[in-house]
């Protein structure tokens, strides 16, 4: 274990520690923002019309083996709005101040970017399995950008670290956060919280990509409205420092000393650091999760879905994590002395600060929510590739195994599967980097279009 624990330190601080990644996903980012005549502008307005015109819970135009193009949206941003819209947020702000946010701001704007062109691409190289059912994703446009064995390689590389990454340690990480919370919040055994969770979620999965699709299209709208509705009465009850707290977003932002960052010895590094990571780690753009959700939306032309996906990066980022941080900044607990509270304590003291003891219920039901649609998404994710690479009947033995994770992870300390998820999370980014930068003119093609 101490070997191990020694590895995945080795690769994750060459991957996140010395911001490799940071500069590869922001960087690509760029470059698809001006390939693409940064479409994030010029069609944010069609974005939004498509998002609330596809709007429908009872899944039509969903076609016979897919999803409508409003439950691939739903299915990515249940895997986008996580428990880092909640946690990652706080810790962003503990580690880079109010200044992070700005930051998160930039790279969600760039990213957005990035995963029309994921979109786009998993729709162009989508394909159909033996039973018929639609399947697309990384895997099939890393094949298309690299030819023959090293095409291969990468897909199976990119493959292997996904199912490792979300299907198995994300999701137990993410019970990991349902059972602390709901045992916080209630007093509840977390044995028999996880328990719950994974008889619920293996009833979801049993039901494959139909009930997935359906699950996520209802609880999305709820969780992100019930959320949303909470931080607004929040911030009315501190309507007077909101405001300042704005202020502090922008002015940190550049000079963090400004506030208090002097007493934290924060720098503009540290803002720019925290606040690219955590939203990346959030929003997901780059990281070719949520085009496994996209490739099967049944629309007219690939670039129909690649806007529709920018709206899920844009509701995560500068709609949810935003309305985190000005609760946070607001409620006035976050303290720039080092022991102070951080990560979801944090977040729990701002809820706390307005509701009084039923901060706690509050932070417990969205994490509820937040978590367990994540872990719906995630499976998901990983069940695509694991029928690409051991073929349909693995995807039992899969759910089986997957189920098991999500009941251990609601009782186990696990910040060794917290950090082997960064550390696969982090690989699989490589290949589809180098991939969507391979065909980016594949993309740039539905523009000039």
């Amino acid at each position: 274990m101490e070997l191990l624990n020694k590895i995945v330190g080795v690769i994750n601080g060459v991957l996140w520690d010395k911001n490799l990644l940071l500069f590869l996903l922001v960087g690509t980012g760029v470059f698809f923002s001006f390939r693409l005549k940064f479409v994030q502008v010029r069609k944010f307005r069609e974005g939004w019309k498509r998002l609330f015109g596809s709007i429908n819970l009872r899944g039509e135009k969903a076609g016979a083996h897919g999803m409508s193009s409003f439950q691939a949206l739903t299915t990515a941003i249940a895997a986008q709005v996580g428990t880092g819209n909640i946690t990652g947020c706080a810790t962003a702000l503990y580690s880079g101040g109010p200044g992070a946010i700005f930051w998160m701001w930039v790279s969600a704007f760039f990213g957005m970017a990035t995963i029309y062109s994921e979109a786009v691409l998993a729709q162009t190289y989508k394909t159909r399995d033996a039973q018929g059912h639609a399947t697309g994703g990384p895997i099939y446009y890393i094949k298309a950008a690299f030819h023959g064995k090293p095409g291969q390689f990468l897909a199976a590389f990119f493959s292997v670290a996904i199912i490792l990454a979300l299907g198995f340690m994300g999701n137990m990480v993410q019970s990991n956060s349902i059972g602390d919370a709901f045992h916080t919040a209630f007093g509840l055994p977390k044995w028999a919280v996880g328990a719950s969770v994974a008889l619920i979620a293996a009833f979801i999965f049993l039901g494959g990509v139909k009930r997935i699709a359906s699950f996520t299209e209802k609880i999305v709208p709820v969780m992100a409205c019930f959320y949303v509705a909470g931080c607004i009465v929040i911030l009315f009850i501190n309507h007077a420092a909101v405001l300042g707290a704005l202020k502090s977003i922008f002015v940190c932002a550049f000079n963090p000393q400004a506030v208090f960052g002097g007493a934290l010895g924060l720098g503009v590094k540290e803002a720019m650091r925290f606040g690219v990571a955590r939203g990346l780690f959030s929003n997901e753009a780059g990281m070719g999760s949520t085009p496994h959700a996209h490739a099967l939306a049944n629309v007219e032309k690939p670039e129909d879905q690649g806007i529709v996906a920018m709206m899920g990066v844009f509701i995560d980022t500068f709609i949810v994590l935003t309305m985190t941080a000005l609760v946070i900044l607001s409620s006035g607990v976050l303290e720039p002395v080092t022991g102070a509270l951080k990560g979801t304590p944090l977040a729990q003291a701002a809820f706390n600060q307005a509701f009084g003891s039923f901060g706690n219920v509050f932070v417990a039901i969205c994490m509820l929510f937040f978590a367990f649609s994540t872990i719906i998404s995630w499976y998901f994710f990983g069940e695509a590739n694991m029928k690409a690479l051991f073929g349909p009947k693995s995807v039992k033995v899969y759910a089986v195994i997957v189920v098991l994770f999500i009941f251990a992870g609601s009782m186990l300390h696990v910040d060794l599967v917290w950090d082997m998820s960064d550390m696969f999370n982090g690989l699989m980014v490589i290949p589809n980097l180098l991939a969507l930068l391979a065909l980016s003119g594949v993309a740039a093609k539905t523009i000039k279009k």
